[in-house]
């Protein structure tokens, strides 16, 4: 199509066509028995539900279940969201110009976040943890990656800068919580929140649409995570600072437990008061922005869409509901 309508924009009854992004492309089946494919479709200004109902297992077996499609089809309202009733769909390999509407990016200025992070590691006052903060920031091209990377391929901070925005933010949020609870180590905890999504990095490609690489498909980003801690230890060391063994058992135990449970990833339960602030600190600013994005993100149109609920959240377990019940006018429910 000559001019691409955003996914946010999109309003009831309207046809579209072109290419989109699909996350968790899935063949579900009607109560009658007959198959159909469920699926989000996206671009860089959101996502929203898409259904077809005479989807066939042969078309679903040669979709990507996270990549890249052309479709047409024509919206409606469903349930508060406006979704997409697929009638054609194909796999597509993207242009350059498809990936610059179709890769969602971090509203925030990189640089300027980046600048705030260093600025955040620039107060810590232990010798050995400042000692290890230069060994990551004199790391170019891990830096480079971390300002670019995504946090998740779709949970929370799912857009180009969203690993640096989402730690940004936990370490705006420590700088709150660490005052209330003196006897906590703030230095640890700062330094905790810095490194405990770095394998992110490498865990994570993003160049050509959002995917795991095979380093994340055999290490995954808590064991490289952990991997580099180690191996940046041995550069201080060799360069004259040693990191204490206690204060590098510690941090190892933060990236390893940030997690919270071993049926979400956890290699060991958060078990310092420092781990357990990074593990709470992390699932708060994570479950907040799924919460934000899916009930008053730009693509979120209650009214338009006909109802005050979204589709559920899985990784929330419910259903948001979107208005500020301040601006609303009284009822009598």
């Amino acid at each position: 199509m000559p001019t691409r309508t955003l996914i946010r924009d999109l309003e009831a009854n309207q046809y579209i066509e072109g290419v989109f992004a699909i996350h968790n492309c899935q063949l579900g089946q009607t109560r009658a028995g007959k198959p159909f494919l469920k699926c989000l479709i996206g671009d860089r200004s959101g996502r929203t539900p898409g259904r077809m109902w005479n989807a066939s297992e042969q078309l679903f077996s040669i979709l990507p279940t996270d990549g890249f499609v052309r479709l047409t089809g024509q919206t409606q309202p469903y349930q508060g969201e406006v979704q997409i009733i697929i009638q054609q769909i194909e796999p597509v390999t993207p242009t350059d110009d498809d990936l610059a509407d179709l890769l969602p990016t971090t509203d925030r200025d990189i640089d300027q976040m980046f600048v705030e992070l260093k600025a955040e590691l620039s107060y810590l006052k232990h010798p050995a943890l400042k000692a290890l903060a230069d060994a990551y920031l004199n790391d170019e091209d891990l830096m480079a990656r971390f300002r670019r990377a995504p946090a998740a391929m779709s949970l929370h901070h799912a857009y180009i800068g969203g690993l640096l925005e989402h730690t940004l933010n936990l370490m705006h949020l420590a700088a709150v919580v660490c005052p209330l609870y003196p006897k906590i180590n703030a230095d640890l905890v700062t330094f905790g929140l810095f490194i405990h999504d770095l394998g992110k990095c490498q865990e994570l490609t993003w160049e050509r649409g959002f995917n795991y690489s095979d380093d994340g498909q055999l290490v995954g980003h808590i064991a490289r995570g952990a991997i580099w801690l180690q191996a940046k230890a041995d550069a201080c060391e060799a360069a004259g600072t040693p990191i204490p063994a206690p204060i590098l058992r510690v941090l190892t135990h933060i990236i390893i437990s940030h997690h919270g449970q071993p049926e979400f990833g956890a290699l060991k339960l958060p078990a310092t008061p420092e781990a357990i602030a990074v593990s709470l600190i992390d699932n708060l600013d994570a479950k907040m922005n799924m919460a934000i994005t899916a009930g008053r993100g730009e693509s979120a149109k209650s009214e338009a869409a006909g109802g005050h609920f979204t589709e559920k959240v899985w990784a929330l377990g419910t259903r948001i509901y979107r208005p500020d019940p301040t601006t609303m006018e009284d009822d009598d429910d």
